[in-house]
């Protein structure tokens, strides 16, 4: 069974989107197997969004991020990860289709209910990082 990683952002969870996500989630076949809640802080999101450091729009990334807890998951399955970014839809939620998590809730590219790993490898090294 492969296994993705989710942080449900602070937007998921100031409107009290979490149950729907992780309901979508269960009703396509993936299962929560660790969750916990955590205040993020520089440090893990300058590790976590390394790709992004370099571009302007980084700090309003961090300050969204710190703004309040967020929910991290993993979730198994079979495809976990593909699955996933599928249920989810494209980051940019103006683009993701209705039907899609990001296109049902997410308001543009920041506020997009979720983050999930992209590959295997950035699963392995996600969990890793948020679940020592």
């Amino acid at each position: 069974m492969e296994k993705s990683l989710i942080i449900l952002k602070p937007d998921c969870m100031q409107r009290k989107l979490v149950g729907k996500v992780i309901s979508r989630l269960e009703n396509a076949g993936l299962n929560p197997i660790a969750c916990k809640i955590m205040q993020l802080d520089d440090d893990i999101l300058v590790e976590h969004y390394a790709h992004l450091t370099h571009l302007p729009f980084f700090p309003e990334v961090v300050e969204f991020m710190i703004s309040t807890p967020v929910m991290v998951m993993i979730f198994e399955g079979e495809n976990a990860v593909e699955r996933m970014r599928n249920i989810l839809g494209p980051t940019d939620s103006q683009k993701a289709p209705a039907g899609t998590i990001r296109g049902d809730f997410g308001l543009d590219k920041t506020h997009n209910i979720a983050h999930a790993s992209d590959s295997k490898d950035s699963a392995e090294e996600e969990i890793a990082r948020f679940f020592k």
